[in-house]
This record gives structure tokens, sequence and C-alpha cells, in this order.
């Protein structure tokens, strides 16, 4: 006998925090998609289901990673309201987007850029992971021993 909607719903949501829009994918084709939609609003009504939860457990476990346009954008492409995303991050990020980029900066890289080559490399990686230029151009301008206390 298969699990009933309900259960793997629940073994979803036992596993880890998830957006609404991403269990209901996760859940598509195992019944109708009106079925699926109602289930969903009875897990929400119960408080198993919440995209604001949910979009705060990301941002706490991808903020020391990621800067906020990456954020902003993998909880949009997961469903999580604008709104919601915003409050998460103003919630979650309790350190600046700067001193997070400084951080990575400084586990991934041992020294500053050298040359232009390499400072395009590093600064392709924090592009990659979602700061912005002018964090990107500020944490390569800094120099070992310059960062404030």
């Amino acid at each position: 006998m298969s699990p009933s909607l309900r259960e793997r719903a629940l073994r979803y949501l036992a596993q880890r925090e998830h957006s609404r829009s991403e269990l209901a994918r996760k859940l598509a084709g195992a019944d109708e998609p009106e079925a699926i939609a109602t289930e969903l609003d009875r897990l929400a009504e119960l408080g198993l289901l919440s995209d604001a939860r949910f979009a705060e457990a990301y941002v706490r476990a991808k903020a020391g990673r990621f800067g906020a346009s990456r954020l902003r954008f993998e909880l949009s492409r997961r469903g999580v309201d604008a709104e919601l995303i915003g409050q998460a991050l103003d919630t979650e990020c309790s350190v600046s987007e700067l001193e997070r980029a400084r951080a990575l900066h400084q586990r991934k890289f041992a020294t500053p850029p050298a040359d232009a080559r390499e400072w395009a490399r590093q600064a392709r990686f924090l592009q990659g992971r979602g700061f912005s230029s002018e964090v990107i151009r500020t944490v390569l301008r800094e120099h070992p021993g310059d960062e404030p206390a």
C-alpha cells in the first residue's frame, strides 16, 4: 500500500522546511491538484507549512555563503513571496553583506589579488555567490590588517 498524500507531505516536512510551491511540486503526480492544494492548506492551517519559516531557515543556513541577490533569487525560484523574502533577509542577516563577503573571501583565498587576472578570478567567485559589484570592489581593495576592528 502506498503512503497517503498527508503521509508523504509530512515525511518531506520532517526532513526539512519546504515552501508551499516546493512541496506542491514534490507531491505532484501523487494525487489530483485540488487534493494537493487542500492538503497544503490544511498543513498551513496547522502551522506545519510556512513560507515565512522556510525563508528564514533558508537564509539562516545559506547567508554565510551567499550574497543577498543570490538568496533572493533562490527563494523566489522556490516560490516564496518577495515580501517574505525581504523580511527573512532583514531578520536573519544580522551580519552585513560586506562582512559576509569579507569572511567568505578570507576563507576561500589566502591572499589578496596580486594582478588583474587574479582580481578578476576572485571577483567572479564573489559575483557567482550573489554579492554586489560595490561589495566585491570593497573587499578586493582591502589588504590584510586594514579591516575595521
